[in-house]
């Protein structure tokens, strides 16, 4: 049975991070939001994603990025590449990556892996 990553632990075991990037030109999110957006939730101890929520213009989109990157290891950034090419193809895809990539360049940073 999969685990659930519905609920954000408000301890000091977690830290938030976001990371953006460009989407296309045509693409609904550049023209409702300006830029792609991807907030993450880890726990420090074990570098897992507890929860994830990007700025897609569908709930399914949404519930589907969060269901290829919970519970996965923020650090092992090429697994969720991996993850995401194979599974996700989306406009925004790229951006996707982008996003995250950048996420993880935050987080390593806010927890000193750099």
């Amino acid at each position: 049975m999969p685990m659930s990553f519905t609920s954000t632990p408000s301890s000091d075991s977690s830290v938030f991070v976001t990371g953006e990037a460009k989407a296309s030109a045509n693409n609904p999110i550049t023209t409702q939001f300006g830029m792609f957006y991807i907030a993450l939730v880890v726990e420090k101890g074990t570098h897992r994603i507890l929860d994830a929520e990007c700025s897609a213009t569908l709930a399914l989109t949404n519930s589907f990025v969060k269901s290829l990157i919970a519970g996965e290891c923020i650090t092992e950034e090429g697994l969720l590449a991996e993850r995401i090419t194979t599974r996700y193809h989306g406009s925004s895809q790229r951006a996707l990556l982008t996003a995250l990539r950048n996420a993880a360049t935050k987080y390593r940073a806010a927890v000193g892996l750099t």
